[in-house]
């Protein structure tokens, strides 16, 4: 790290300060905090859900997958366009029908308060994960070895980025969010331009880091759905149509960004943005994977005792920007990891806060629920959810396997259960509390078996790209079933 590249990143963390600052006076009423009056422009949006949405885990992830396994985890781009068709035709103007600001308003409408309740309580216990452990892969596989310091130093640099990032978005609320998400997003697809350009210009060349052979230790392609297969691109095309779909669906973070357009059309927009940047940056960071292989494969880099090139995938990005990245490019790029880590914090952050304020706070008695007092209770709650995901992001230590992994296994472990409520509440018409609790346990008890079945002890022993359409289908089927044969008398119709 030099001067230039301290500069860099000095700059970028004022600016993003800065913009916070741009916006705190923009937040009169928690409408404003949440949802920036819902007439936000839809492109500017669709970089900030797309910003959400990728990650430290997924941007350092897509690299390391291609390099310690190889392209199959690419073909899920093939389901994009399906996803666009379901969620933009089939969920969207359904969310948009919705005068509500949380999510899980929705489940109330129909399914009762505890079902709203347990809802949003399982998208705080989701998004606190997510966040604990974006802190903690940036802090422990980012700054840790490219600043040269101890591991001692992790739980500083978490409560450094965790701080950074509940300052600015305690500022501004949704608008800084978004506005700094989207400078974030041209940010991160810089960073991996110039790392594809800096490889081939120190191999002189695109052919020199393009493979001639498929390597020994690349995943052999799979076209259907075994089971035994670490990745077949039958599963993960369901496995990625559905996680998406889940999470525009029911998850805080993205309907927000939905409701902060003017209307159903804008909100497909946004979707068509996040889903043609998200696949725009997984293509040049697929690239950016083979091209670290063939620049490590011709300069073999000094690893750690025992590890191998296919072993230290997810840490030969951040190697290659220490070692080899010329001064200035070096802090830009790091910039664009430290993007991934603080767009996806601000806009968990703030959902998280719109859901502590909408579905727990505001509802007690002789508490406001609009003006500057709610906009005051949500500052404070950015705070506190942010020292949440700081005192929670240590506990990455007890999980193993690539980020990619730690993705299915940890983080989108609770996806499918909660679009379970979604799916009963919006589209099976005799649904009733009683199959949403069924539902919801069993599509999380199918999850965690299939996640951690060795370690558990029990007989599941498949892939973890089968999480999302085993859980979904069993919670959507069990509900259901449960909903039919004992019908509740504590259902709420729409209209009351």
């Amino acid at each position: 790290m030099s001067w230039l590249d301290w500069l860099i990143l000095a700059i970028y963390a004022a600016a993003m300060v800065g913009i916070g600052r741009h916006y705190s006076g923009s937040n009169a009423t928690s409408d404003d905090f949440v949802l920036g009056g819902r007439s936000m422009s839809p492109v500017a949006v669709g970089l900030s859900l797309f910003a959400t949405l990728v990650s430290t885990l997924s941007y350092l992830g897509n690299t390391g997958e291609m390099i310690s396994y190889g392209p199959m985890m690419m073909t899920q781009l093939v389901a994009h366009p399906f996803i666009f068709l379901i969620v933009g035709f089939g969920l969207i103007p359904l969310l948009m029908k919705q005068p509500v600001t949380s999510a899980y308003e929705i489940l109330e409408k129909r399914l009762g308060p505890n079902i709203r309740m347990a809802g949003a309580a399982v998208f705080l216990l989701l998004r606190l994960g997510w966040l604990a452990t974006i802190l903690y892969a940036t802090s422990s596989l980012v700054l840790v070895p490219m600043l040269g310091l101890d591991p001692k130093w992790v739980p500083w640099l978490c409560l450094i980025i965790g701080l950074l990032t509940a300052w600015y978005s305690s500022l501004g609320g949704i608008r800084a969010v978004v506005a700094t998400d989207a400078l974030q997003s041209i940010t991160m697809i810089a960073g991996a331009a110039i790392t594809l350009v800096v490889v081939s210009a120190r191999l002189g060349g695109v052919a020199a880091w393009w493979p001639n052979h498929w390597p020994d230790h690349w995943q052999r392609p799979s076209w259907g759905f075994d089971p035994d297969v670490r990745v077949s691109f039958g599963v993960l095309f369901l496995s990625t149509t559905m996680w998406y779909v889940c999470t525009n669906g029911s998850d805080q973070m993205s309907i927000q960004r939905f409701l902060s357009t003017r209307d159903a059309s804008a909100a497909r927009r946004t979707l068509a943005v996040s889903q043609i940047t998200d696949a725009l940056v997984a293509f040049l960071l697929g690239l950016t994977g083979i091209a670290l292989l063939g620049f490590y494969t011709a300069n073999p880099p000094v690893l750690e005792d025992g590890k191998t090139l296919q072993s230290a995938g997810d840490q030969l990005f951040t190697i290659f920007i220490m070692n080899e990245m010329p001064s200035g490019l070096a802090g830009i790029v790091l910039a664009a990891i430290l993007s991934a880590a603080l767009s996806s914090m601000s806009s968990g952050i703030n959902s998280a806060c719109a859901v502590i304020e909408r579905d727990f706070v505001s509802g007690q008695k002789g508490r406001s629920q609009e003006g500057a007092d709610v906009v005051r209770r949500m500052r404070i709650t950015t705070w506190l959810v942010a020292f949440a995901a700081i005192g929670v992001s240590l506990l990455n230590l007890l999980i193993t396997g690539n980020l990619l992994e730690r993705c299915f296994t940890m983080i989108n472990l609770l996806t499918a259960p909660l679009f379970v409520l979604f799916f009963l509440a919006l589209f099976i018409p005799w649904s009733n509390a009683a199959g949403a609790w069924a539902g919801l346990f069993s599509s999380t008890l199918v999850a965690v078996a299939i996640a951690y079945g060795p370690e558990l002890q029990l007989p599941v022993h498949i892939s973890f790209v089968w999480i999302m359409p085993c859980s979904l289908i069993t919670g959507i089927a069990v509900g259901t079933l449960v909903s039919k044969l004992f019908p509740a008398g504590d259902r709420i119709s729409a209209a009351r």
